[in-house]
């Protein structure tokens, strides 16, 4: 229904192809500009899996170490929450004369998008343990590293998944907006070069292949949720 009501109205409401190319022609796109599209997307992709493995450490480790330390959560979390209303464009630039235009800065953008929504629910995981489950462990002589690792761990993997998933929605936008400040190749590149030329089929053809791969993504961090955070899928009878 989505393609067809798309493909009726880049014919029928008289809307420049320029702006809006229909169905066929981005499928066109797909099959015509495969090589290009291929090269562009295995660039971006890998940006992204780095990215997010990046974003996925840092946030683990500050995680901990915040619901470890009262002190550190009061420091750390106001600048967290501040660290997501800065704009790509003015870091971006800043970033390409630190580090050029090599893959490092490009990382660092995705992992800075991705961290946000990976270490909130991870925070809000291990503070969700019950106190009984707490006091129980403690009554039975576990350490505070014991009831991490036993407890507090598990009860934040689901929010550690929830994460995950949320930042595979915005880190194939951060990708592409990193290639856009300083790049010579990717999907970001390809769409800035197509739109001037008039290709937007191309640039929509590429924004297609980049919204399959974070479905997929998505679909392998929900397959692997159910297989190591089952019990998260539970529901009471």
């Amino acid at each position: 229904m989505l393609l067809g009501g798309w493909q009726l109205y880049a014919q029928l409401s008289g809307v420049d192809d320029f702006l809006l190319p229909a169905p066929t022609d981005v499928g066109a796109a797909l099959v015509e500009d495969r090589a290009l599209l291929w090269d562009a997307f295995t660039v971006t992709a890998g940006e992204i899996a780095l990215g997010l493995l990046l974003a996925l450490g840092a946030a683990l480790a500050l995680a901990v170490a915040v619901h470890l330390s009262p002190t550190l959560r009061r420091a750390v979390y106001p600048l967290l929450v501040a660290s997501q209303t800065v704009p790509i464009p003015i870091i971006a630039p800043l970033l390409v004369v630190w580090f050029g235009f090599a893959l490092f800065p490009k990382l660092v953008i995705v992992a800075l998008v991705c961290f946000f929504p990976i270490v909130v629910p991870v925070l809000d995981g291990l503070a969700g343990v019950a106190p009984e489950q707490r006091k129980l462990l403690r009554t039975l002589g576990a350490t505070r590293w014991q009831v991490l690792r036993h407890v507090e761990a598990p009860s934040a993997l689901p929010g550690l998944f929830t994460g995950a998933k949320l930042a595979v929605a915005v880190a194939a936008i951060a990708a592409v907006l990193a290639e856009q400040a300083g790049s010579s190749e990717g999907i970001g590149h390809l769409i800035t070069q197509a739109i001037p030329q008039l290709e937007t089929a191309r640039a929509w053809a590429a924004v297609v292949v980049l919204s399959l791969f974070s479905v997929a993504l998505f679909a392998a961090l929900a397959l692997a949720e159910r297989r190591l955070a089952p019990w998260a899928h539970r529901h009471p009878s």
